[in-house]
């Protein structure tokens, strides 16, 4: 079974409230929640990767330094196998919008099991939950 690294990110406010994504329409899973993140190429660290992706995703620019490992997710799925590094960022330079057409909606720790999310990523609401 193939091994997929996947980096996701839980942007926190200053407000203390985490950043999830909804995935769109015509991506596996649509309509679930997510922490914003996205595979690791070829070449690339977790750090690296999230960083691009949260360019790419959400249009924020962040540093490596600002990347604070927290946890991760190990998951099998029916096809692959999941293993994700979740990371803290408090800090990054713009505002985040969906620009993938994908929502967004900044939460409170203790609302985040209120939004249905993909099996791999439920498990890190408890640890975000333990950190903040």
């Amino acid at each position: 079974m193939k091994t997929v690294l996947v980096s996701a990110v839980a942007l926190i406010d200053i407000d203390g409230r985490v950043l999830i994504a909804q995935r769109p329409e015509g991506k596996s899973m649509a309509g679930l929640w997510e922490f914003p993140g996205g595979k690791v190429e070829a070449g690339e660290t977790p750090e690296l990767a999230l960083m691009r992706e949260l360019e790419e995703e959400l249009g924020i620019e962040t540093w490596e330094s600002c990347l604070a490992p927290l946890t991760f997710a190990s998951h099998t799925y029916d096809d692959f196998h999941l293993l994700m590094p979740l990371f803290a960022c408090r800090k990054w330079k713009g505002t985040p919008h969906g620009k993938e057409g994908q929502s967004l909606k900044w939460v409170r720790v203790n609302e985040l099991k209120n939004y249905p999310m993909p099996p791999a990523d439920e498990p890190l609401i408890a640890m975000i939950r333990d950190v903040l």
